[in-house]
């Protein structure tokens, strides 16, 4: 049974920094593609960072809003991925989930992912 648990929410004040972690279990995160999404209230997620997997092209991707703050990362011997978040704001306010999908291309559609964890709340505020 493949199980992803996300950790390292919390709330910060607004330019501060968290590391979200993902542990996956059930299957071997460096052979597929992992993305982190962002939920709030009355949308839809939204890929936020993705990562290609072993098989594929190193490509990683990051939502416009958060390039150049954000950075997706794996430690393969740890069956992790992490996304580091720098210079928080507000509007980065939101429940963030690990997805995985079955494949080792990125993919930034989140009705492609076939495994998702629980996610980790994100507040932002002063």
């Amino acid at each position: 049974q493949v199980q992803l648990v996300e950790s390292g929410g919390g709330w910060v004040q607004p330019v501060g920094s968290l590391r979200l972690s993902c542990v996956a279990s059930g299957l071997t995160l460096e052979h597929y593609a992992v993305g982190w999404f962002r939920q709030v209230p009355g949308k839809e997620r939204e890929a936020v960072s993705c990562v290609s997997g072993r098989d594929s092209e190193r490509f990683t991707y990051y939502a416009e809003p958060v390039k150049g703050r954000f950075t997706i990362s794996r430690d393969n011997a740890k069956n992790m991925v992490y996304l580091q978040m720098n210079n928080l704001k507000f509007e980065d306010t939101g429940v963030y989930h690990c997805a995985v999908v079955i494949k080792s291309s990125v993919v930034v559609d989140p009705y492609e992912y076939h495994y998702w964890g629980q996610g980790t709340q994100v507040t932002v505020s002063s």
